[in-house]
């Protein structure tokens, strides 16, 4: 078998390289790297991270303390909510709740017609049922139901109120009263596709 020169050349150069990395590596010592040394640490600086971490547990209690106020007050808050199984179960939880203060109100007072709303978000933790009655009464009666309203241990509001004048003679009017009540967000229904954007 005969060598070309191509080839000759290339065993050349791999013999020099061969050479050329034995002598570099007898010659540097084989932990060349300077070793790792953790840093002198002071008294001082030791006191100091020491006083830091004891502040940091002294706070703990407190912060503790914090919490567990809050988690109370938002439990107390989430009494107000109104539980139900279906969006359609809050929203006749917020008829029936109008229909009994408007039936305590006494007579000429009738509701004319109700229209039941979306369920909509309402901020990101909760939603609101809305729901919107027509009545015929006298100013104060509507008043008292509104007075009354605040004192449901439910979290209803009024979103929106009409006021037209009915009968002069027996001082009634007609009012489109849009009340919302507070429920939980998984009430809401999800909006799909582009109308989600």
């Amino acid at each position: 078998m005969k060598l070309q020169p191509r080839d000759k050349r290339a065993l050349i150069l791999l013999a020099s390289a061969v050479a050329l990395m034995l002598i570099v590596r007898l010659a540097m010592p084989e932990d060349s790297a300077p070793p790792v040394v953790a840093l002198a640490d002071t008294v001082d600086a030791a006191a100091r991270r020491l006083a830091q971490a004891q502040q940091t547990v002294a706070a703990i209690p407190g912060k503790q303390s914090v919490l567990r106020q809050l988690s109370d007050s938002l439990a107390e808050r989430d009494k107000s909510v109104m539980q139900a199984e279906t969006a359609a179960q809050a929203q006749e939880r917020v008829l029936q709740i109008v229909r009994t203060l408007a039936n305590q109100q006494g007579a000429p007072f009738s509701v004319r017609s109700e229209e039941i709303g979306p369920v909509r978000p309402y901020g990101a933790a909760y939603g609101e049922a809305v729901v919107s009655v027509s009545f015929s009464c006298q100013i104060e009666q509507l008043l008292n139901l509104m007075a009354d309203l605040t004192r449901q241990p439910e979290a209803i509001s009024t979103r929106e109120l009409r006021i037209i004048m009915g009968d002069p003679k027996e001082k009634l009017i007609n009012a489109r009263v849009t009340f919302a009540g507070l429920v939980p967000r998984r009430l809401v229904p999800e909006k799909k596709g582009a109308a989600a954007l």
